[in-house]
């Protein structure tokens, strides 16, 4: 099993950055699949990357790709994601995922859960 933290989410202005971190408890982050995901007001919960257990495997949201950057570091047990160009409709809280198994968008795939960040970009 493992918990998830999330942290970095804020206020930025439309154009701004932003790096979401996710910390992992147990001994066994480097073998799990890792996921950003996000939610907002009135929305189902959505894919925005993905990043297997080596790194070598990333999927990204089409709304996302070129402006995010997904990417982990298993020696520290956490995982990243870099935001730029944000725009007003990434507005969402953002959690982070992890499960065993192949590199998959599924949000039902993953057993494994942080308590989210919010995110809020002003026009």
């Amino acid at each position: 099993q493992v918990q998830l933290v999330e942290s970095g989410g804020g206020l930025v202005q439309a154009g701004g950055s932003l790096r979401l971190s996710c910390a992992a408890s147990g001994r066994t982050f480097s073998t799990y699949t890792m996921g950003w995901f996000r939610q907002a007001p009135g929305k189902e919960r959505e894919f925005v990357a993905v990043i297997n257990w080596t790194g070598g495997r990333i999927y990204y949201a089409d709304s996302v790709k070129g402006r995010f950057t997904i990417s982990r570091d298993n020696a520290k047990n956490t995982m990243y994601l870099q935001m730029n160009s944000l725009k007003p409709e990434d507005t969402a809280v953002y959690y982070c995922a992890a499960d065993r198994h192949t590199t998959t968008t599924v949000t039902s795939a993953y057993r494994y859960w942080g308590q989210g960040t919010q995110v809020t970009v002003s026009s």
